[in-house]
């Protein structure tokens, strides 16, 4: 969700306010949610046709894992006790807004999102999913999907940051250990790790690291309005 805030001097007295980086992005946080069976939580945006991951941006003072938290239980409505991190993004990962979601007055100035995403494992049941933990809900229903989503029902300017994060993320994710070890062929001795699924997008483009809560860049933050209403996913 959007964070903002009011200006109370200046050009842009009450209207709602975003910090941006020198380039123009809003610092955010993508999150993927994993069930037992490594589906992953699916969420229909509120009143559209659209489908993602929970995501949200990051406020003043904020590291990207507190952000993370605090946006899980706005969108989900799980606790830190619900889940476990498994891996983020190493990188920000970018995508530009096209400019009819953009408020006019922040033309030249809002380019669009940077994020850090996560993975995560949910330690809870589904019924700790709760999508009116706020009255500002994002979504309206949700399914667990298979890890790699159709990227056809995300909106097309984020669909590379989708495939980016997705590819990153997927060698982190936990092992699925089969009824009869011993009727699975090839398995491999004790201790040896297990490649990452195969992309349907093809190669990965970036590398993770897992546990890793490095403090935000350090690119210097402006103010600048936000945009005049929420493009689908943010």
């Amino acid at each position: 969700m959007w964070g903002q805030r009011h200006a109370q001097s200046g050009q842009f007295k009450n209207s709602r306010l975003i910090m941006l980086d020198r380039e123009g992005f809003r610092p955010n946080v993508g999150i993927i949610l994993l069930n037992h069976k490594n589906q992953v939580f699916w969420g229909k945006r509120i009143r559209t046709h659209s489908w993602q991951f929970p995501q949200g941006g990051i406020k003043h003072g904020e590291t990207p894992e507190q952000a993370m938290y605090r946006e899980l239980h706005e969108e989900v409505g799980l606790k830190h006790e619900h889940v476990r991190i498994l891996a983020r993004t190493r990188d920000w990962l970018r995508y530009e807004v096209p400019d009819h979601y953009i408020r006019r007055e922040a033309r030249g100035h809002y380019r669009g999102q940077k994020q850090i995403w996560f993975l995560l494992q949910l330690l809870g049941h589904d019924s700790d999913l709760n999508l009116r933990a706020t009255d500002h809900p994002e979504f309206d229903a949700w399914r667990w999907n298979d890890y790699w989503v159709p990227l056809e029902a995300v909106i097309e300017f984020k669909r590379g940051v989708y495939q980016l994060a997705l590819n990153e993320l997927a060698r982190f994710l936990p092992r699925q250990h089969p009824q009869n070890r011993f009727l699975r062929a090839g398995m491999r001795t004790p201790g040896q790790r297990e490649s990452a699924p195969r992309s349907p997008f093809g190669a990965v483009a970036h590398s993770a690291h897992a546990l890793d809560v490095a403090a935000q860049e350090g690119a210097q933050e402006k103010v600048s309005p936000a945009p005049d209403r929420d493009p689908p996913g943010h």
